[in-house]
């Protein structure tokens, strides 16, 4: 084993490597009194929130497998910062990382030669690991999202969500920035990008190993970086995530946290161009794609603009006190309360012509079935189309303000303000190998029509 030299961490968004003597140590501010000593809440560095759930998973929220995770201060700092470069032979690879306790990322150029980057504690960072597995060391355990917020119960044989599919980096403490990288440390504390196994390690280790032949280079200063399989997509929203928000672009972040334009397909082993003037810090209303779920991070001065569950509440309260009516029925409308499950309308619920907005309660004539079996004829403007019964968006993390429900999106009625609709119905989500579609942001059904969302036209009491 040949040893390559220390280095002391350099800036965010990079592996921070350098040789030579190290620079003068960083003057930190005086860390206020531990929060948890006084017997207050931890200092929250923001939320994630998987897109597709509406509020809870189906099964309910459980432990770490959870629609929403805040990350919060910890009791003790557990970040991780690069520290000393080794080159060795790849066959001593199993050996040189056999100290679990300390983390370390290992790139596999050839069959005989491979870089490990050791990495060393950092007192002023908090690590939090995203992924498929189920091991301790994973904070939030995300699964494949399919459209109407379904999850499997238990890790899917064909996931394309790694186990150890990203970790996020938060400076514990003011501005409490967070960072975003490719790829989480197994129990082992390592991060292999391979092209083949090592034989020592058994199945499911030796496919974490590999990476599928994942992309790996070295960078213009000598340092090592890479991308695994299927990519850790990023998008920044253009004027923070609020009123006036506009969809970014998408972008990848590579393990070192680097950003990258996007590759070919998702899983092409030719890396996309260096993005110099982004970085991987996530900002309010950033999305994170891992290739089967879509998070959503919200910062806790975001979620202040954002509607409280007692402000959605009394939204559905207040528009079931106007006392909509059926047009042709001429019976009274009423959004149920969440607490009354799923999937089940209610007789009284409202159902709407997603084409035109008209709400209705359910009736069954006018089906236009030679159109398909959901279509049906507005008796009101004859236009033909999926009609659906209404539900209240219940996530109000996804809500950019807490305007009144007016409009839904096509064609799952999910129901919230004009700006949040306008806003997830132009964003387009990351799906399969290399396209986008805008998504209801409640159930992850893909949207359809001109608008992928419609405004709703109540008929108010006739007394």
């Amino acid at each position: 084993m040949v040893l390559e030299g220390s280095a002391d961490a350099g800036t965010p968004g990079s592996l921070g490597l350098r040789q030579g003597p190290p620079k003068a140590p960083r003057i930190l501010p005086a860390p206020p009194p531990d929060t948890l000593l006084l017997g207050k809440e931890p200092v929250k560095y923001g939320e994630l929130i998987v897109l597709g759930y509406n509020g809870s998973l189906a099964s309910g929220d459980k432990g770490r497998r959870r629609s929403r995770l805040a990350l919060s201060r910890r009791p003790q700092a557990n970040g991780v910062k690069p520290d000393v470069v080794h080159h060795i032979s790849t066959p001593l690879v199993s050996k040189a990382l056999s100290n679990r306790g300390q983390h370390s990322i290992s790139y596999t150029l050839s069959r005989s030669h491979s870089v490990i980057v050791e990495y060393t504690h950092d007192n002023d960072t908090d690590m939090f690991q995203i992924g498929r597995s189920t091991e301790n060391m994973i904070d939030f355990v995300v699964t494949d999202t399919t459209p109407g917020g379904v999850a499997g119960e238990g890790p899917a044989a064909q996931s394309t969500i790694s186990r150890y599919a990203c970790r996020v980096i938060c400076e514990r403490w003011p501005p409490y920035t967070a960072r975003i990288y490719a790829a989480g440390f197994d129990a082992s504390s390592n991060i292999f990008l391979g092209e083949e196994a090592a034989p020592e390690l058994g199945f499911e280790e030796q496919q974490e190993f590999k990476w599928e032949r994942a992309a790996k280079w070295r960078t213009p200063d000598g340092l090592m970086d890479g991308l695994t399989t299927n990519g850790v997509l990023v998008m920044h929203p253009a004027g923070g995530f609020s009123e006036g928000s506009l969809p970014g672009v998408w972008r990848e972040i590579s393990v070192c946290g680097n950003v990258y334009t996007l590759r070919d397909s998702r899983s092409a082993q030719q890396r996309g161009k260096l993005v110099e003037n982004e970085s991987n810090v996530l900002r309010d209303g950033s999305l994170i794609d891992l290739c089967g779920a879509t998070l959503l991070w919200r910062t806790p001065a975001g979620l202040l603009r954002a509607p409280t569950l007692k402000q959605l509440e009394a939204q559905r309260q207040e528009a079931n006190a106007a006392r909509p009516q059926c047009p042709v029925g001429l019976s009274t409308l009423a959004f149920p309360s969440p607490a009354r499950g799923r999937d089940i309308p209610d007789k009284q619920q409202p159902w709407v012509y997603v084409r035109c907005g008209h709400v209705h309660g359910y009736h069954s004539w006018g089906c236009r079935r030679e159109r398909g079996p959901q279509e049906r004829e507005c008796p009101l403007c004859r236009l033909v189309g999926p009609y659906v019964p209404l539900w209240l968006g219940q996530e109000a993390g996804l809500c950019l303000d807490p305007g009144p429900p007016s409009h839904a999106f096509a064609p799952c009625g999910h129901v919230c303000s004009e700006k949040t609709a306008r806003y997830w119905a132009q964003t387009p989500l990351p799906h399969g190998t290399h396209a986008f579609h805008a998504a209801c942001p409640f159930c992850g059904a893909w949207l359809t029509g001109e608008n992928g969302c419609v405004r709703l036209i109540f008929q108010g009491p006739l007394d």
